[in-house]
C-alpha cells in the first residue's frame, strides 16, 4: 500500500504506474481516492473546529453562569447542542470514508522500482545470468516420480486415499534426502548470520490482509472453518506478521532471520495439480530469508539474498539462472522481484525453485511496522526470499544427481545430514 500523501501528491506518476502494470482498470481509482480524502479530510477539519468551539463554547457557559446570565448561558447551550448534533454526524462519517480509502488504495499497486522490465505477463521475464553448466546426460532422465519411485520414496496413491489429489507421502531415502536439504539450507543461512526461527503455521486475517493482496489471499489461502485463521502459504507471512504495530529499535536493523515451515496452497488457477508427480502440490516445506532494514539498505539487501539461493543451489551441483521478473508478473505489493530457476536435464529447460522480492514499505505501512531514528518515526522496508522450496528443490536435485543406473549421487555439502552416504541405490 502507497503512502496516501504521495498518491495525493503525485496520480499521474500513480497512474502511469498501473498502466505500466497493466491494470487499466484501475486507473480510475487515483480520481476516486482522491475524492474521498479530500471530503475525509474536510470532514476531519470541520470536526476539529467544532471540537474547540465546544470547548470555548463551554468555558463562556461556565463563566455566564458564575456571573448569574442565565439566559445567556442558555443560547450558548443551544448552539453547543446543534454543533453536537453535527459532531455525532461527522464522527460517524468519517470512519466510513477511511474505511472507504483503504479499501481503494489496498488494491492500487506498490510503485514499482524504475529498473523492472515492462512486460504484460511472465512470458515477458527477463534472463539476468546462469551459473553452472547445465547439462545434458547421454541418457534419458527418468521423470522425477520414477526416480523417486526406484527408491521407493513416492507414494501419492496412498496420500489419496488419506487427503485427495495434490498431497504425497515420501518415504525412504527419498524423504531423508528432503529432510537432508532443509536441514542443510536452515545451516546454510545461520551462517549467512541469519537468525533461524520456526514461526505459527496459523495467522489471523489482520497478518494476511497485511502481507499480500486480496486476489493472492483468495487464490493461496485455506482457512480455519469458524475461526479468524488462516493456514500460511509460506513462513514470511507470520515472520513479517511477528512485527505487526512495533516500534523496531533502529539500532537493531537490519533484521535478519530464516525461518522454517511447512506451506499450504490451493492452487487454484489454470495450471492445476500436478497427478503423478510433485511439482506443483498443496502442501510442502520450505526454508525461507526475511529481512527488516532501513529504506536505503533495501536494495542491497535484495541483491545479496538472491544470491545466497544461487549459491546454495551450486553448493548441490545444480545449475541456475535468475530472471528479473517484469511489470505485469509482479504481485501488487512488490517493488522488484526475481526468480531462481533450476535446470531440468529431463525437460532440458530451467523451473522456479525460489523468488526474492523487496516490497519496499508496503507491508510495513499495512501492518504499522516502524523505526524511530534522529529524523524521526518511518516504517521499514521488508524483503523475503526463498532459500529452498521443497519437494521441488527435491526434484531438481534428483535429476541433476540421478546416474543412468538409477543411482542418486549425494554432493559433499549434503553427506553430513545423510549419515555419510555418498550414493543411494536403486532397489531391485
Amino acid at each position: 500500500m502507497i503512502d496516501i500523501k504521495f498518491l495525493r501528491e503525485n496520480p499521474d506518476i500513480v497512474k502511469e504506474n498501473i498502466r505500466k502494470k497493466f491494470q487499466d482498470e484501475k486507473l480510475s481509482l487515483v480520481d476516486e481516492v482522491i475524492a474521498l480524502d479530500a471530503e475525509s479530510r474536510k470532514a476531519k477539519q470541520e470536526g476539529d473546529n467544532l471540537r474547540a468551539a465546544k470547548n470555548k463554547i463551554s468555558k463562556e457557559i461556565g463563566a455566564l453562569m458564575a456571573q448569574g446570565k442565565k439566559e445567556e448561558a442558555q443560547q450558548k447551550k443551544a448552539e453547543v447542542a446543534v454543533g453536537a448534533k453535527r459532531l455525532a454526524e461527522l464522527e460517524e462519517l468519517e470512519p466510513q470514508l477511511q474505511e472507504k480509502i483503504t479499501k481503494i488504495m489496498m488494491v492500487i499497486p506498490n510503485i514499482i522500482d524504475p529498473s523492472v522490465p515492462i512486460g504484460k505477463d511472465d512470458s515477458e521475464n527477463v534472463e539476468i545470468q546462469k551459473y553452472g553448466e547445465p547439462v545434458v546426460p547421454d541418457f534419458e532422465v527418468p521423470y522425477h516420480a520414477d526416480i523417486m519411485n526406484r527408491i521407493n520414496g513416492l507414494d501419492k496413491d496412498a496420500a489419496g486415499r488419506t487427503s485427495g489429489n495434490g498431497f504425497y507421502y515420501l518415504c525412504g531415502d527419498a524423504a531423508r534426502i528432503h529432510s537432508a536439504m532443509i536441514s542443510y539450507a536452515r545451516d546454510f543461512m545461520i551462517d549467512k548470520g541469519f537468525t533461524y526461527c520456526i514461526p505459527p503455521f496459523m495467522i489471523r486475517s489482520s497478518v494476511v490482509n497485511g502481507v499480500m493482496s486480496f486476489a493472492e489471499m483468495e487464490a493461496m489461502m485455506y482457512k480455519i472453518e469458524g475461526e479468524d485463521l488462516f493456514l500460511i502459504g509460506t513462513s514470511e507471512h507470520s515472520m513479517i506478521g511477528k512485527f505487526k504495530g512495533q516500534i523496531v529499535n533502529e539500532n537493531s536493523l537490519p533484521v535478519t532471520m530464516t525461518s522454517y515451515s511447512p506451506c499450504f496452497r490451493k492452487e487454484v488457477g489454470s495450471h492445476g495439480i500436478e497427478e503423478r508427480g510433485v511439482y506443483r502440490v498443496h502442501q510442502f516445506e520450505k526454508q525461507e530469508m526475511v529481512v527488516l532494514c532501513k529504506p536505503e539498505e533495501s536494495m542491497d539487501w535484495y541483491n545479496k539474498m538472491w544470491t545466497y539461493t544461487v549459491e546454495f543451489f551450486r553448493s548441490l551441483d545444480i545449475p541456475v539462472r535468475t530472471l528479473e521478473c517484469c511489470s505485469g508478473d509482479l504481485a501488487d505489493l512488490k517493488v522488484k522481484s526475481c526468480d531462481v530457476e533450476a535446470w531440468s536435464p529431463r525437460q532440458q529447460k530451467y523451473f522456479e525453485v525460489g523468488s526474492c522480492s523487496t516490497l519496499g514499505d508496503a507491508q510495513a505501512r499495512r501492518l504499522g511496522i516502524r523505526t524511530k531514528g534522529e529524523n524521526g518515526t518511518y516504517y521499514v522496508h521488508t524483503l523475503n526470499n526463498t532459500v529452498l522450496a521443497s519437494p521441488r528443490g527435491l526434484i531438481a536435485f534428483l535429476e541433476n544427481n540421478v546416474n543412468e543406473d538409477g543411482s542418486i549421487d549425494i554432493p559433499v555439502a549434503l553427506r553430513p545430514y545423510m549419515g555419510g552416504k555418498e550414493k543411494i541405490l536403486p532397489n531391485g
